[in-house]
């Protein structure tokens, strides 16, 4: 599957953002999806993921309660939904798949950068 992101841009602090990832090639439903990002000079790190139909969901701590990740399997389209943003939640952000039955996410989209200014 190949992944496309989009949707970053730059954001006061407590603003909000819409990101999506469009997915082409295998079924999109045959995946799991999430988002990871990876800030100046930091690691890359978790930010959420959801199962293949949308039924469980799962969230790095630091985003509980302010973003939310959906998809629409039948526009192949991931979304992470992003209010009450903070300086720190700037980074680079990456959409992944995760084909069912397997442990690890295996194809990645290009990354959109998100900027918060304080």
């Amino acid at each position: 599957v190949q992944l496309q992101a989009s949707g970053g841009g730059s954001v006061q602090a407590g603003g909000s953002l819409r990101l999506s990832c469009a997915a082409s090639g295998r079924t999109f439903s045959s995946y799991s999806m999430g988002w990871f990002r990876q800030g100046p000079e930091k690691e890359r790190e978790f930010v959420a993921s959801i199962s293949s139909y949308g039924g469980s969901t799962r969230y790095a701590d630091s985003v509980v309660g302010r973003f939310t990740i959906s998809r629409d399997n039948a526009r192949n389209t991931l979304y992470l939904q992003m209010n009450g943003l903070k300086p720190e939640d700037t980074a680079v952000y990456y959409c992944a798949a995760r084909p069912m039955g397997t442990s690890n996410f295996s194809s990645w989209g290009q990354g959109t950068q998100v900027t918060v200014s304080s």
